[in-house]
């Protein structure tokens, strides 16, 4: 068995993709192989085959290992409610609700769940990727740090740094990572990799030079900027903050970005259709009289992003929007959203309250502290089309007399529909990913469907991200590391 850790200099360096390109890659040679993350912060989280939830990465490291996804590769996950709380996730199911003290008194009980999972995987693979979370550099969050040297300390697992050069300074960021941290967590980092760069890499030889000169670690390679990764789902929620609204297309559909948005990349096969602008609304913005169709997305926090919609004005876009003749869809918590109330009996989400909906579906919501956690299939009512994806919702929301939108394969009737068919939520997400589902709802529209399906996407853009891997990362030198894990 075989061992080694990618940690980043930073957030948003790359690690979550690099993890994945060389799970295909070495998947491809034939090696036994599976991911691994101690700890994630992520409102983005994927439900796995026993009913568990993990980050996103993990199922998409997962899928690149050609395996179901388990509990296990991820069994810490930080949910946020809020600037200070996160809701936490151990092994799959919802543990506790924690602040940043909550973690430091309880680094241990969650250092041994995480050592358990780890142990488990370990001992049915080739290799693990662990993949970090942040930065080691950041020193102050050291004491209670299960995610990075916390980790790979306690499991004997060495480690690589990648630094992103291309928002730049990557020469002071992983020199300058040694120099801060605690020489026995300096010891555990073997080597390091560059990622991101952009034009010719010989410009960048005498840096890569300094760097190994300046750390003692070895080079294992600069991978370029890679264009396929944005058919990727994305974890973080930053690549929302960064993203430029799609121009191209004869349909604008529009989603405000929630405070507490969750499970983004229900967005994604959308992003990725020709005739299909979709624009992701930040705070401060209207939602533009132009769009066709409004999706109200997912959040971790219903009642908390009820109110920061209407706080952005957002509410009297919608409204106008649906006497314009316009349609709205609510996924998940912009379900719980469209309806008359939202009521949170236990303070689920802080304080016992109840608040009023937008009123567009005639349905009544319950926070409840018990999860629906399951993958699902069935069909849209409305054209009787397939469809796959999972359920990851807090709440019960009844529905009265109004049509369903959604019948699922076990008998169970899921959403709401107006009476004209121009307002509709369901719980299921993932629900544009199968290519008949997306083409319905897009036909709707005016509009035609690339006709493909969102996993056969990804497996591409898995494969050539193997491929990359290949060619610019010292594969070999890589395994060595790795066989120094305890």
């Amino acid at each position: 068995m075989g061992a080694v850790m990618l940690q980043g200099t930073g957030s948003d360096v790359g690690k979550s993709v690099l993890v994945a390109g060389l799970c295909r890659l070495l998947t491809n040679k034939g090696m036994t192989v599976r991911p691994f993350k101690p700890q994630n912060m992520s409102n983005n989280a994927a439900v796995t085959p026993e009913g568990g939830e993990i980050g996103r990465a993990q199922a998409l490291q997962a899928i690149a290992c050609r395996v179901p996804s388990h509990v296990d590769m991820n069994p810490v996950l930080l949910k946020p409610q809020s600037d200070k709380t996160a809701q936490v996730v151990v092994h799959g199911k919802v543990h506790d609700t924690g602040d940043a003290g909550y973690f430091r008194d309880r680094k241990q009980e969650l250092l041994d769940a995480v050592l358990v999972s780890y142990q488990r995987l370990s001992s049915k693979a080739d290799i693990v990727l662990v993949e970090g979370a942040g930065s080691p550099a950041e020193i102050n969050l050291r004491q209670g740090d299960i995610a990075n040297m916390g980790f790979a300390r306690a499991a004997g697992v060495p480690v690589v740094l990648i630094g992103d050069i291309d928002r730049g300074g990557v020469i002071a960021a992983l020199v300058g990572t040694k120099a801060v941290i605690d020489p026995a967590d300096a010891d555990m980092i073997y080597g390091f990799l560059i990622n991101k760069f952009r034009g010719d890499v010989k410009l960048f030889d005498d840096g890569y030079t300094a760097i190994a000169e300046r750390t003692g670690w070895t080079g294992l390679g600069v991978i370029p900027w890679l264009p396929m990764i944005h058919k990727l789902p994305a974890e973080d929620a930053v690549v929302l903050q960064q993203s430029k609204p799609v121009e191209d297309g004869i349909v604008e559909i529009a989603v405000p970005m929630l405070s507490r948005i969750a499970n983004f990349d229900d967005f994604d096969p959308l992003r990725l259709e020709p005739q299909v602008r979709l624009h992701m609304i930040p705070p401060g913005k209207p939602i533009p009289a132009s769009a066709s169709l409004i999706i109200i997305p997912g959040t971790k926090a219903t009642i908390a992003d009820l109110k920061f919609l209407r706080a952005q004005g957002w509410d009297t876009d919608i409204a106008a929007h649906v006497r314009r003749g316009g349609s709205v869809l609510g996924i998940c918590g912009g379900y719980q959203i469209l309806g008359e109330s939202i009521s949170d009996p236990e303070g689920i989400e802080g304080t016992a309250e109840t608040v009023a909906g937008l009123g567009l579906l005639s349905v009544q919501t319950t926070l409840t502290a018990a999860k629906t956690l399951g993958r699902v299939t069935g069909k849209s009512l409305a054209d009787d089309q397939d469809f796959t994806g999972y359920e990851i919702h807090a709440g019960e929301t009844r529905t009265g007399s109004m049509d369903p939108m959604l019948r699922l394969a076990d008998g169970r009737q899921d959403g709401a529909v107006s009476k004209d068919g121009r307002i509709s939520g369901c719980y299921v997400h993932g629900l544009f990913d199968t290519a008949a589902q997306r083409q319905a709802w897009l036909a709707r529209l005016g509009a035609v469907s690339n006709g493909l399906d969102q996993t056969n996407v990804v497996d591409q853009v898995l494969d050539e991200l193997s491929e990359a891997m290949e060619k610019h990362v010292n594969i070999d030198e890589l395994l060595v590391i790795a066989e120094r894990a305890a």
